[in-house]
């Protein structure tokens, strides 16, 4: 049976503040500073770089498996890459229309000396930790004066034989500039001596290596050695004839934010695609070079790029780190690892094709990944696409992988002659080429593609099946916190919620009305919707938290995201803890506010938690009046009272003002008393880590939690890897 509509309150509807009859307020606290005071807010940049240093710790971690340790120093450096494409590039361009702006020349200076500091670290780690580690564990990780002497002919005959015929040494002279470099490409400058087959004076190269080949090799003994160590110790092959009198090298960060006028272009996807044609050759924003390349190369390299010794980086081992999680791919040692587990599923999505639409039928159904299986979505479309009942299907996808199972059966509907309609967001970062192939793919089945709203992406995670049922037509919905991609949500945590209620299915039909059609406005009965209501909607359950609070009522919210950064949010968030509101928040990265500040935020705590998955999913609970909330530890009652007023949301969004005001997303709430209550003690759980979890100070510093005196540690993921249940 589903639950009751009047017992559980309108989400979509005014809060309301406390009845007149409450307690007498609580007595009045000194007058706190204005909430919109710069001081009171961290700088988005330096929080971010103090996410990816939390990242780095993990690799330090010896209670970490060494190859997971290997994977999130790659991780570090993929985190930082994409740091300098974006936010560096994105403050760069502002400077360039306004020289001499002191303040982005002051948040350019300490970004510089941060990154400096975390690149420092990253290579410590590596030679320090990680090579020793791998050492004694028999995995040898060659360095190049490893590659002399015997026993290493078979990686001269692999450089021979697999590398040499797809380089293409390019020396430099009038007739032949310096060659176009891509974004993040490996590349080497190689000094020469000798006159060339046609007399000429032979001093500098380039050796451009293509991302074809594989970056980490198996050489002899059980050890692996990099491709840019084997290029470097080899090259000389490349040059027959020549003296190579020094060989170094470089790498170079480019802008790969896209530039899309989507307003005034008629084609946007012609427009995207010309754009990525150009992303390899942005402007460059950063220089890596071996440590030990002479100064003079250096200086030309950094006038080729237009770049100064400021943007340079001086790297003690391979100027690509990320590469390094190809060995982690490579080995098979599995107690080297995280320990292997299958996910499983709610037992009554374990039946027959079609029982996925009698088992939502009966009640909603939760799923929890990645500790139950993304199958249960899979399974879900695949069953749409196979059932001669169902009429239609309609989805939005932001980022599926090109390999897509989702996608997959989506075409097999649209061939099966049913109704499909899919909206695409071709401007998701970095899988816009993934996503144009996929609406190819769609289009050619006869699928229906919308690529969203010219201006907002589309990052809502909706997925709606009409079906007839006894000659009525029935909505059965999907709403997640992740996106539709297998792939990543065996990695990344999220909540999957499937029902058929019929207020939040004409919520659904509503906005895909609205992206496809271009309608007014919807008003909804039970979501929250930006770039409309989901702002304003968030901000009055603050302000009525507080309302609360003043009144003597309790007065609690716990939120979980992947960022916090809108300023009307954290000016709210602080004027409710001041009124006397407990906040806690679960923020896996940036986050911009500042807790524990005497009479602003001491009654707000922000903690991240790192571990084995990527903390994604979106989780707000706003009391209400209820004391019936998160428990640290874990340990929750199974059921939520049904009159219980609390009111509990997932959502797509992040607190950012890209998802409030840019961005098509949604926030549904949970109804069913068993999920609301199973959520509440996965909170709970988050709350009590005491080992993968991080405490930021009011300074915007992290300090690692650890188990107090007498107390067991504690991680939340291991916690619901062992333990989450998912009644029915």
């Amino acid at each position: 049976m589903k639950t009751p509509k009047a017992s559980v309150p309108n989400p979509a509807a005014v809060p309301k503040t406390a009845a007149k009859s409450a307690p007498a307020k609580a007595p009045a606290r000194k007058k706190a500073p204005a909430l919109d005071a710069p001081q009171l807010y961290l700088n988005r940049e330096m929080a971010f770089l103090a996410f990816d240093q939390r990242v780095l710790e993990l690799a330090r971690d010896p209670a970490v498996p060494l190859l997971e340790r290997v994977r999130f120093l790659s991780i570090s450096c993929g985190n930082l890459d994409e740091f300098y494409e974006i936010r560096v590039a994105g403050l760069r361009q502002r400077l360039a229309h306004a020289v001499g702006d002191a303040s982005l020349l002051a948040q350019l200076d300490a970004i510089r000396a941060a990154t400096h500091e975390l690149m420092d670290a990253q290579y410590r780690i590596l030679d320090e930790e990680i090579r020793p580690g791998l050492s004694a564990a028999g995995l040898r990780l060659l360095r190049p004066e490893d590659l002399v002497g015997e026993g290493m002919e078979p990686l001269a005959d692999y450089f021979v034989q697999e590398v040499e015929p797809v380089l293409s040494p390019l020396a430099l002279d009038p007739a032949r500039p310096f060659p176009r470099i891509q974004n993040k490409s490996l590349n080497f400058v190689v000094r020469l001596h000798g006159t060339d087959g046609f007399g000429r004076d032979t001093k500098l190269a380039v050796v451009q290596v293509p991302r074809s080949l594989p970056r980490v090799i198996n050489a002899p003994d059980g050890a692996f050695v990099l491709l840019s160590t084997v290029v470097q110790v080899f090259v000389h092959h490349l040059f027959p004839g020549v003296e190579v009198k020094g060989c170094w090298q470089f790498r170079v960060t480019r802008d790969s934010d896209l530039f899309v006028e989507e307003e005034e272009v008629e084609d946007l996807r012609s427009a995207v695609e010309g754009e990525l044609a150009q992303r390899r050759y942005g402007d460059a924003v950063r220089l890596e070079v071996a440590h030990d390349t002479p100064q003079e190369i250096t200086n030309v390299l950094l006038a080729q790029f237009e770049l100064t010794h400021a943007d340079l980086h001086h790297v003690h081992g391979p100027v690509n780190l990320n590469r390094l999680m190809g060995l982690v791919d490579l080995v098979d040692r599995p107690e080297l690892k995280y320990p292997t587990y299958t996910p499983g599923l709610p037992h009554r999505l374990q039946g027959e094709e079609n029982e996925p639409f009698d088992a939502i039928r009966e009640k909603d159904i939760l799923v929890h990944h990645p500790y139950q299986s993304f199958n249960a979505v899979v399974d879900f479309v695949v069953a749409a696409a196979r059932d001669p009942n169902v009429l239609a299907i309609k989805q939005t996808l932001y980022r599926a992988g090109l390999d897509s199972e989702v996608v997959k059966s989506l075409v097999d509907a649209a061939r099966n002659g049913k109704d499909v309609t899919v909206v695409i967001e071709l401007m998701a970062r970095f899988d816009e080429a993934a996503n144009i192939a996929l609406a190819t793919l769609l289009q050619e089945a006869g699928a229906h593609v919308m690529y969203g709203v010219v201006g907002f992406k589309t990052h809502a995670k909706l997925l709606m099946v009409v079906r007839r049922e006894n000659n009525r037509l029935r909505r059965y919905c999907h709403l997640g916190t992740g996106n539709y991609n297998s792939r990543t949500a065996r990695t990344y945590t999220d909540y999957s919620l499937f029902t058929d209620d019929d207020d939040i299915g004409a919520d659904v039909h509503a906005i895909f009305m609205q992206l496809t059609g271009l309608t007014k406005v919807p008003t909804l009965r039970r979501l929250l919707h930006s770039p409309f209501t989901l702002h304003e909607g968030l901000m009055m359950r603050i302000q009525r938290e507080a309302s609360n609070a003043q009144a003597g009522m309790p007065a609690r919210i716990v939120a979980k995201m992947n960022a916090l950064v809108e300023p009307q949010v954290i000016s709210a968030l602080y004027a409710a803890a001041i009124a006397g509101v407990e906040i806690d928040l679960i923020i896996r990265g940036v986050c911009v506010l500042r807790p524990g500040l005497p009479g602003v935020s001491d009654r707000i705590r922000v903690r991240s938690v790192l571990g084995r998955f990527l903390e994604h999913s979106r989780v707000w609970w706003f009391a209400n009046g209820s004391s019936h909330g998160p428990q640290a530890g874990g340990q929750h009652d199974k059921v939520v009272r049904r009159d219980d007023p609390s009111e509990l949301f997932l959502s797509s969004a992040d607190w950012m003002d890209r998802n409030f005001f840019r961005r098509v997303e949604t926030a549904v709430p949970v109804l069913r008393p068993t999920h609301r209550a199973r959520i509440l003690r996965d909170l709970g759980a988050y709350l009590a880590d005491n080992t993968n979890a991080w405490l930021m100070r009011e300074d915007g510093t992290y300090v690692r939690a650890v188990p107090a005196a007498g107390e067991a540690p504690f991680t939340a993921q291991t916690f619901l890897l062992h333990h989450y249940q998912a009644p029915d």
